[in-house]
């Protein structure tokens, strides 16, 4: 079979390296896939994941039996109904049902139509109504741009003053572009986060092992939140309990929630969620594989990638038994100095020469120059490793990203360490 994967992250890295375990996988594409990515799969650099025709052509001119759309932004313009219309199999939503993610309001709106259990909100497309309730308001709070912003577009101000920046940084100065035009302020939410990514067929649905995200820049859960500096799975806060609460009041009802308005959900949902005092409350939707969750998530599961996902394309996902390793997994990003703030590109990279059989580096912001690999951008590259406890792998994350170099090279020493604290509660 010949793939096509759009998107070049650390994300469709793990997701190309567990389609290969396909024996009936002989190409993979790319578009436009990155430096180290270009071990695994054929890269087309020269197409960027949101040139939806040059998409459509490139897969109808290789004859692409499958493809698969990571990002948000391609999701978001309708690469799925474009494939789809060309007579392409598809993994991932249509545009419609990417409005999970893509708009913050559609998101908030659904879930208090249908009950779904999420932090009180508001919604506003003017500064000054936002900065006349935040007059009102009790602090912290949350503050989200209502469209796509790299994960970087929510703001939890702790006081008056914090908030009106926050509001003139999103609404005036259009700091996140477009999507600031509206503004969802909501409820700050306190207990353990989880993350929890599922396959569906827009009504079946397996969710996947849960995953626990670290998305501020230092240590301590310190400083300016990133796309996610490191992250392990399972989340020891994720009980089967919980679990079996989540699918009774959230997980299932948002799938019908999505039939009910016309866009039924297939793909991978990612629900992201706060466990509350009064309960499992959704704090965001994703519309595909979180990064870096997925690079996680995905080395545990025990089924065939490829099975699964054109089990939802078909709609036959539950006839389908999706199983996933007892073991643990631990991803710690490294990252270039200044990260999410400015950073310098085009820092040679130096990688060991052989890894234990337990960990994969996969690559996120790099690309090939005169046949080096350099740095290209925040979140250079991603190392996990797999291990029967969850203190074992961080252990062997650790050690394997003490190997790898690049000038100003940056991580965080603590990843980690709140499951671990979960676990020995």
């Amino acid at each position: 079979m010949t793939l096509l994967i759009v998107g070049g992250g650390g994300r469709e890295h793990a997701i190309i390296k567990k389609l290969k375990e396909n024996p009936n996988v002989e190409t993979i594409y790319a578009l436009p896939g990155n430096g180290g990515i270009a071990a695994d799969a054929v890269c087309v650099p020269e197409i960027g994941a949101t040139d939806i025709d040059a998409i459509v052509a490139f897969a109808r001119s290789h004859a692409v039996d499958f493809a698969v759309v990571a990002p948000d932004d391609p999701l978001a313009l309708g690469c799925v109904d474009a494939l789809h219309a060309a007579g392409i199999p598809c993994f991932g939503p249509d545009a419609k049902a990417a409005r999970i993610e893509s708009s913050k309001v559609f998101a908030k709106d659904l879930m208090q139509k249908y009950h779904i259990p999420t932090a009180q909100y508001q919604v506003f497309d003017a500064p000054v109504e936002a900065l006349a309730f935040l007059k009102t308001a009790s602090f912290p709070i949350v503050i989200k741009a209502d469209g796509l912003a790299l994960g970087k577009g929510v703001l939890i101000p702790r006081s008056y003053a914090e908030a009106e920046a926050a509001v003139r940084t999103i609404m005036e100065d259009r700091a996140f572009g477009d999507s600031g035009s509206r503004v969802v302020i909501e409820e700050f939410l306190t207990g353990p986060e989880v993350s929890v990514l599922a396959f569906t067929d827009g009504t079946a649905i397996a969710p996947m092992v849960s995953s626990m995200d670290h998305k501020r820049a230092g240590d301590g859960d310190t400083g300016p939140n990133t796309g996610g500096m490191g992250t392990v799975a399972p989340n020891p806060c994720y009980t089967e309990e919980v679990a079996q609460v989540c699918m009774d009041t959230i997980f299932l009802p948002t799938l019908a929630a999505m039939r009910a308005e016309g866009c039924p959900f297939k793909g991978c949902l990612y629900f992201g969620l706060m466990l509350t005092p009064d309960g499992p409350k959704v704090i965001e939707y994703n519309c595909r594989f979180g990064d870096p969750e997925t690079q996680v998530v995905l080395p545990l599961l025990r089924t065939d990638l490829l099975t699964v996902m054109q089990a939802v394309e078909n709609e036959t996902l539950g006839e389908l038994t999706v199983e996933w390793r007892h073991a643990s997994a631990a991803c710690v990003i490294l990252a270039s100095g200044g990260y999410p703030g400015h950073y310098e590109k085009g820092k040679a990279i130096s990688l060991p020469k052989s890894l234990p059989g337990n960990v994969t580096i996969y690559h996120a912001g790099d690309k090939l120059a005169d046949g080096q690999l350099v740095t290209s951008g925040g979140r250079v590259l991603g190392v996990t490793a797999t291990g029967p406890t969850l203190r074992q792998a961080l252990q062997d994350a650790y050690a394997a990203a003490e190997t790898v170099d690049f000038d100003g090279k940056y991580l965080r020493h603590d990843i980690g360490r709140r499951a671990l604290a979960a676990l020995a509660d």
